[in-house]
């Protein structure tokens, strides 16, 4: 059985489902290395406009595979214990660089529980669809440390830092609807309509135009971390004009007033 599951629509919308129900979608070292080559070559497919990640089964990831025998298959096993640690968790944590990274904007639509590793997916991912039974956790604690992934930085960001600081101490579980209503999720739909609202927000956003929506992306990410008004300003122009030469932009103005669908060729 393979451990992610890709899907791509001839509108550009991709799914990418985490399927080892069987154990909650928790992730083993191979399926780590599996998901970065995946997101690495999603990087330069301008086919692809969204992608939607989600969980088979009743979870969305139950985080990491206490279970998945050591060390990494890409640590040399001659390390010591705080060597072999290091460079495991330097890999994984390219993960949540990675979504930020992608041209496309990335939905998770979570299911079930998203633990650990799986909570952090969901943080870093642009947009975050709750099904009813979504429950956040930060089970980290469980194996002793209580951060990783960027975690401390992107939880205080969606939900403020008291919040933050509570929900990562504590490791006491956000259930959708307090998710939605403290900003870690966008909203909470039924779980029979997750995927269809998932893709209902991505059809929303490829009627925009494809370089303008990976600008966007980009600067809203970079401005995170400016020093002020100014420089925000000026990524967003560069982004700007950038976006508005292309002849895409221009499709898109016609369409808009001709009342009609774009036909975008990535040009």
């Amino acid at each position: 059985m393979t451990d992610l599951l890709y899907e791509r629509s001839d509108d550009g919308i991709a799914t990418l489902t985490l399927n080892r129900p069987d154990a909650l979608n928790a992730f083993d070292f191979p399926m780590y290395e599996a998901l970065i080559a995946q997101l690495e070559a999603l990087r330069h497919d301008a086919g692809t406009r969204v992608l939607i990640v989600t969980g088979a089964g009743r979870a969305f990831c139950a985080g990491h595979d206490l279970r998945s025998p050591g060390p990494a298959p890409w640590v040399d096993p001659a390390l010591g214990k705080p060597y072999v640690a290091k460079h495991s968790i330097t890999r994984i944590a390219q993960i949540p660089l990675l979504m930020r990274q992608l041209p496309q904007p990335v939905i998770a639509a979570v299911n079930g529980a998203a633990a650990g590793i799986g909570f952090a997916f969901a943080l870093a991912a642009d947009l975050c669809l709750a099904g009813q039974s979504a429950k956040f956790v930060n089970s980290i604690h469980n194996a002793g440390t209580g951060h990783e992934l960027g975690m401390s930085w992107m939880l205080p960001r969606a939900v403020g830092t008291q919040r933050a600081a509570e929900i990562l101490l504590t490791a006491r579980p956000v259930l959708a609807d307090e998710a939605a209503r403290i900003g870690l999720a966008l909203r909470v739909v039924p779980d029979e309509r997750l995927l269809a609202e998932a893709r209902a927000l991505a059809e929303a956003i490829c009627v925009n135009v494809p370089l303008g929506v990976w600008l966007t992306k980009q600067s809203l990410w970079l401005n995170q971390g400016v020093a002020s008004l100014e420089a925000a300003c000026e990524i967003e122009s560069r982004a700007v004009f950038q976006a508005q030469a292309t002849e895409d932009a221009a499709e898109k103005r016609k369409a808009y007033f001709e009342k009609r669908p774009p036909r975008f060729g990535n040009r």
